[in-house]
């Protein structure tokens, strides 16, 4: 696990030296990511300078040191990541060359031979793991840069002064010299839609984000690559919706059962200690069994508390891991806790990014480095096998939406919205004893708010557009702001036999790459913790979509395949719970400890001084908040971290992660 950064001059001028010293002025920003070495390597002639800092997981020794060549000389290459079947690519070169020979056991040596042998695409295409590269050709004078499948690993490049600049995260390239910081407007509407800025968007109008499961390839002489895939989600969908399994559901349990295993083993791998994030839900339970079960010694596994019994999952994961006998570790958070990260979080995520969630990510991360490298999670079932809400209920709710007149359906959604969201709480806060389960909802006013606009939406694409945007109409609080079109405002012409199928899709395009992976790849690598998602195997995506839909969303049950999987490792009583999240109290904090805080961000001079929003309806907002009235905690959230991103954006970039971070006292689970 690494953080790589480099660069392309179009008018070579400098020697080697001071190629490598700015290409490691770069890398030493991200020495968060890679804190056991570092180096950099220039090829004056054409002005290439590539630079990485090493989290060393996989052969300590100085053969896994980068940049590394390929043994002809022809290649050069800084990587960020892991190639889990790297062991059975070492074979098949072997195989395929008895003259081949390895100095050491790391996966960057067998990238570079598989490169030689194969070709770029095509070594690319068997690579299982999560990546995101540089690959400069000596012959072809080309640099290619790729990233994994789903988009675990981050990449940014832009051109700038004449310069080709790329890097893990953006404040590698901030100090550059070259790099213009001009702030894309569009893109903080996408952040306010959002709560982060989708692919292949980045908060600066000339730096992109290279998509999940793409490549870009540029010359010495041309930035103007194109990106192309090497992989399609789509095309995986839709080969599995047309050619389904044929088999019971017993047997499909067993299938996944032997995939899912295998994609943990592999995950396994590591010469130094490796644990699991465990919150007691179906995903990371199913990890953990798996984990327990091909392991001679407890699993290492970790857990963060709450102090606020509706945001606590800890009970929960402390039942699972005495169940499984992992050696479990939890700490409880208190408010001041996670208050005091708040003001870190800029220059972790190094963008805008306002899923309040980063702050457990950042604490169970920081908790579990004091004893580990190396954290496997459960992130990805719910896109893979259809968890969330809008997955079970979304097709049914439009199936008897769809019949009602649209007059009819506005009344309604107006009628709906006459009350407040903290009045609908009341009213299911009183009806409480009366409803089932799964009627007992957190933040209930909030939900019927979204599913009255949803109420008036032409289509079921519609509604799901409103269900995934924070801010309706962004641009009209941004000023001088054009909101951009992404994945979801073209995914129109991306159609599915079942509603639940689209929208599992496209969350998989967008919700996961860009805001659950983006927060586990900065809370890990901000504590020099490598995260790793079995889920996420290729493999055993491209089999769940061959599943028939009833295997994954059963009646109102989602991820149904994934529970009963569980079921063999983890008691159905231990795990069945209505789903809570991963969140923190933020209404409440708001209110009390953070007013101060958020006072001086959203202050009118403050908004208008800096210019970039209309203050009068975030001021509006903001009273209405502390009054209690109405819960904007989510929508001033957003502007909270766009407010303290612009601030820490202007410092200059260092790798200036208070040593504290790594010093949270854990307490043993008892």
């Amino acid at each position: 696990m690494c953080g790589i950064a480099g660069f392309l001059e179009s008018s070579p001028v400098l020697p080697a030296e001071e190629l490598c010293r700015m290409a490691l002025r770069m890398a030493d920003t991200l020495r968060h990511r890679g804190p056991d070495d570092g180096g950099a390597w220039a090829d004056p002639k054409v002005g290439i300078a590539l630079s990485m800092r090493r989290l060393a997981i996989l052969d300590l020794s100085p053969a896994g040191h980068q940049p590394m060549h390929s043994s002809s000389g022809r290649y050069a290459l800084v990587f960020n990541g892991e190639i889990y079947n790297c062991e059975d690519l070492r074979r098949d070169l072997l195989a395929d060359n008895a003259q081949l020979s390895f100095s050491g056991h790391s996966d960057t040596e067998v990238m570079l031979a598989a490169f030689e042998r194969w070709g770029i695409v095509d070594a690319v295409r068997q690579f299982n793991g999560m990546f995101a590269f540089a690959l400069w050709d000596r012959s072809n004078r080309t640099l290619t840069l790729a990233r994994d499948r789903f988009g675990e690993k981050p990449l940014y490049y832009g051109v700038s002064q004449g310069h080709f600049l790329f890097a893990s995260e953006l404040k590698a390239l901030r100090v550059h010299p070259a790099f213009t910081s001009d702030i894309d407007r569009g893109a903080i509407a996408l952040s306010l839609r959002h709560n982060c800025i989708p692919s292949p968007y980045s908060i600066y109008a000339n730096t992109r984000k290279l998509p999940p499961a793409s490549m870009l390839t540029v010359t010495a002489e041309n930035y103007e690559g194109r990106e192309e895939q090497y992989w399609s989600l789509r095309e995986v969908a839709e080969a599995g919706i047309a050619n389904p399994l044929q088999c019971g559901a017993d047997e499909a349990i067993g299938m996944l059962d032997g995939l899912l295993r295998d994609a943990v083993k592999i995950r396994m791998y590591s010469d130094v200690p490796l644990g699991a994030f465990l919150s007691g839900g179906i995903d990371s339970s199913v990890i953990v069994g798996m984990m327990q079960a091909q392991s001679n010694i407890p699993v290492k596994t970790f857990s963060i508390g709450s102090t606020d019994r509706e945001y606590d999952e800890a009970s929960h994961a402390a039942r699972v891991a005495a169940h499984l006998h992992t050696d479990h570790t939890e700490f409880y958070a208190t408010p001041q806790d996670a208050m005091d990260i708040i003001p870190q979080l800029p220059h972790i995520y190094d963008e805008p990014f306002a899923d309040s969630s980063q702050i457990p990510t950042f604490l169970v991360a920081r908790l579990a480095r004091q004893k580990v490298t190396v954290s496997l999670s459960g992130d990805g079932g719910d896109e893979i096998f259809g968890g969330y809400n809008r997955h079970t209920w979304g097709g049914a709710v439009w199936a008897r939406l769809a019949p009602i007149p649209s007059a009819i359906r506005r009344l309604s959604a107006t009628a709906m919205m006459a009350l407040s969201p903290q009045a609908w709480d009341e009213v299911f806060r009183t009806a409480a004893p009366l409803l089932p389960g799964k009627l007992r909802l957190r933040m209930p006013g909030y939900k019927v708010h979204k599913l009255a606009r949803a109420m008036g939406s032409r289509d079921a694409y519609e509604m799901y557009y409103g269900f995934v945007s924070h801010w309706n109409d962004p641009a009209s609080i941004v000023k001088n702001a054009v909101e951009p079109a992404t994945l979801l405002t073209r995914a129109n012409h991306v159609s599915f036999p079942n509603v639940a199928e689209q929208l599992m899709y496209l969350d998989t395009m967008t919700y996961l790459p860009d805001d659950i992976l983006a927060k586990i790849d900065r809370a890990t690598m901000a504590v020099s913790l490598e995260g790793r998602v079995p889920i996420l195997d290729h493999r055993v995506a491209e089999f769940a979509w061959r599943l028939p839909l009833a295997l994954r969303v059963h009646g109102q049950e989602g991820k149904w395949i994934l529970r009963q999987l569980l079921y063999r490792y983890v008691p159905r009583e231990l795990v069945e719970r209505p789903k809570t999240g991963f969140g923190v109290p933020l209404d409440v904090w708001l209110r009390g400890g953070l007013r101060p805080w958020a006072e001086e961000y959203l202050s009118e001079q403050r908004l208008r001084r800096e210019g970039f929003f209309h203050p009068a309806p975030i001021r509006r907002m903001w009273k209405e908040h502390l009054s209690g009235r109405r819960n904007w905690a989510y929508h001033l959230w957003d502007i909270l971290m766009f407010q303290t991103w612009l601030e820490d954006s202007r410092r200059v970039p260092d790798d200036s992660f208070p040593p504290e971070m790594n010093l949270t006292t854990a307490r043993q689970a008892t």
